[in-house]
């Protein structure tokens, strides 16, 4: 009797739960949007932002007073802005400058000195030529021809990009120094050795620059390459143009905007190039960001933040017209499917003509180029002064099995690097995949596009040190005492340096899809969660996994926060491992850098194949 009388009360118990659960899952479905927007904000006022702004408030205030003396100073220094030290110091005194360039021309005198800024400048200006020069023809190759190979070759484009620069700077040495392979080959041939780095230090610098940005350059193209519309092509030769012709007046024009963007990007990202030129250059070819550093190093911390500040103001810009140029380049039609790739080889006369040669010896420079300081590393990993041996991996071993738990041990290392990469892609993402919904979908879309892409403005070496004065060391805020250490500040800046390359590869084609899609499944009563989880993100699937492919590598090889943030603790990565091992221990350095680079390629492949479902 009595569970019968129970009954109806159980009933509507249960009933209650399920309104009540059902209600959450409908504030869920309306809100989720609005609950990762905030989240993803919150993240990058605290890891972003607020790093940042410390170190830029070094610049503006003294002792708690605003001034702009350092920056009078900075841009009235010749050794900073070169021959415009006196227009920027008294710019109102217009005819005194026209009249010295006059007597400067009269004179025949000899060029001004360009000072840190113009070098700086001067240096991304060559090293985006060589980037652009060695990257199209990378992209028309992969683009034209079908090969053994080549689904591979495409996947490992962009494997360079996010190599650790000090690990490039390892191969380039091993490369291209006075003992390095190039050097042995020409005591093979009886050439004698040549110090490359030594007679032309810049050289090498742009080179490994190109080493880096070429393949971004050859993979920004080929996409627009496969999209080139071969209906428009065939037209062309059927109104009578030649095959040069048809290139120059339809192809082309749809390679540009690819071409200009992958030019862009270079040009901002050896801008602020660190690691290559202090490794490669020192002082010597010094750019603004390597004497940031050294400014840093001799605790001239305003002076420092100064130079951050106007570097990033320079950044900025430059970051603001690649997203304004890549906006308006949005909405432009692509073709339905690309031109059909021919087969590299066919037969022994095709192999003998001037296109096919022309290739072959591209393929020798890009071996040289992107191949040589890789397996000039792996080939340093085995060998020493007396040939072929096996010590360093077998110190590397010893060190795992015997170290001491305050030693730097090699599997700790790959741990860390995997699961900081899989964390990474787990905040990185839904960042990403909301920032891209809010750019395209929102009315403010220009602006949260601004603000989401600092991350490529700003520098390592700024945002190294803004993490290390705001987080770690800890801030006060309001009275709360705020302080990120350990993994979860590492995962956390691995995301805020990760997540715009999820956004530049998810928005462009949020912004193709109809937006009637979204409207019908409104219509039929899906909540702005629902539809974009049912509809919007199963049509961008291949930029998501793309995305999750640079999030993941640039996980991987970070090191220039992560090197901050891993100080004095056992959340070390890869990267940090062969800092720590560099200098003292080249060889295992140089092993471990090895084991990086097959770490680092298998995981992108692996994720990039995966992508390839998607995108068939």
């Amino acid at each position: 009797m009595s569970s019968r009388a129970g009954g109806p009360g159980g009933r509507r118990d249960g009933r209650s739960r399920r309104s009540g659960r059902n209600r959450l899952r409908g504030w869920a479905g309306r809100h989720a949007l609005t609950v990762l927007a905030v989240a993803t904000a919150a993240i990058l006022a605290v890891m972003l932002y607020l790093p940042v702004g410390i170190v830029f408030s070094q610049a503006v205030f003294s002792e708690g007073t605003p001034t702009l003396s350092a920056f009078r100073a900075v841009l009235a220094d010749p050794f900073y802005t070169g021959a415009l030290a006196g227009v920027l110091a008294d710019p109102l005194a217009i005819g005194a400058h026209v009249e010295g360039v006059l007597e400067w021309l009269r004179a025949g005198a000899p060029v001004p000195r360009m000072g840190l800024f113009g070098f700086t400048a001067y240096q991304a200006a060559l090293s985006t030529v060589a980037s652009v020069l060695l990257g199209l023809p990378a992209a028309y190759v992969l683009a034209t021809y079908e090969f053994r190979g080549r689904r591979t070759i495409r996947s490992l484009t962009i494997l360079p990009f996010v190599l650790p620069g000090i690990m490039v700077a390892v191969g380039f040495y091993a490369m291209f120094g006075r003992d390095g392979t190039l050097n042995a080959a020409l005591d093979f041939a009886g050439l004698g050795p040549v110090d490359f780095i030594g007679y032309s230090p810049l050289a090498v610098v742009i080179v490994a620059h190109a080493f880096y940005n070429a393949p971004l350059v050859a993979r920004v193209t080929l996409a627009a390459w496969e999209s080139v519309d071969r209906r428009a092509v065939e037209t062309a030769r059927s109104l009578g143009a030649g095959p040069g012709r048809a290139f120059r007046d339809v192809v082309v024009p749809q390679l540009l905007p690819a071409v200009l963007t992958g030019a862009l990007l270079t040009f901002v990202f050896t801008f602020m190039t660190f690691p290559i030129v202090l490794a490669l250059g020192g002082l010597g070819l010094a750019t603004v960001e390597v004497w940031i550093y050294d400014r840093i190093s001799q605790l001239a911390v305003a002076e420092a933040a100064t130079l951050a500040v106007l570097e990033t103001v320079l950044t900025l810009g430059l970051t603001y017209a690649y997203l304004r140029y890549e906006s308006a380049q949005a909405g432009m039609s692509r073709g339905d499917a690309s031109p059909a790739r021919e087969p590299l080889f066919p037969d022994l006369r095709t192999a003998l003509s001037a296109r096919r040669l022309a290739v072959l010896a591209y393929g020798a420079v890009a071996v040289v180029v992107f191949v040589g300081p890789m397996a000039s590393m792996v080939v340093g990993g085995v060998t020493d002064g007396g040939g072929f041996t096996l010590r360093h991996y077998r110190f590397l071993a010893e060190r795992q099995a015997t170290g001491a738990a305050y030693q730097t041990l090699p599997w700790p290392a790959i741990r860390n690097s995997l699961l900081f990469g899989v964390a990474t892609l787990a905040v990185a993402l839904p960042m990403g995949v909301t920032i891209s919904v809010l750019t395209v979908r929102s009315r403010w879309g220009t602006a949260i596009d601004a603000l989401a892409m600092v991350p490529l403005a700003v520098s390592g070496v700024v945002f190294g040190i803004g993490l290390l004065e705001g987080l770690v060391f800890g801030t006060d805020i309001g009275g709360f005492r705020l302080q990120v250490t350990g993994a979860a500040a590492i995962v956390a800046a691995h995301a805020v340096a990760a997540y715009p390359f999820v956004v530049r590869n998810v928005s462009p084609l949020l912004a193709d899809l109809d937006p009637a899609l979204v409207e019908s499944a409104r219509a039929l009563g899906a909540g702005r969660a629902r539809a974009l989880l049912d509809v919007e993100l199963p049509l961008v699937a291949s930029g998501i996994v793309a995305g999750a492919a640079f999030a993941f590598a640039i996980s991987i090889g970070e090191f220039s926060s992560t090197v901050i943030l891993a100080s004095g603790s056992d959340a070390y990565t890869m990267p940090v491992a062969v800092e720590r091992y560099l200098g003292r221990r080249n060889g295992p350095a140089i092993a471990m850098g090895t084991v990086l680079l097959v770490v680092t390629a298998a995981s992108f492949v692996v994720v990039d194949r995966v992508g390839g479902r998607f995108e068939a």
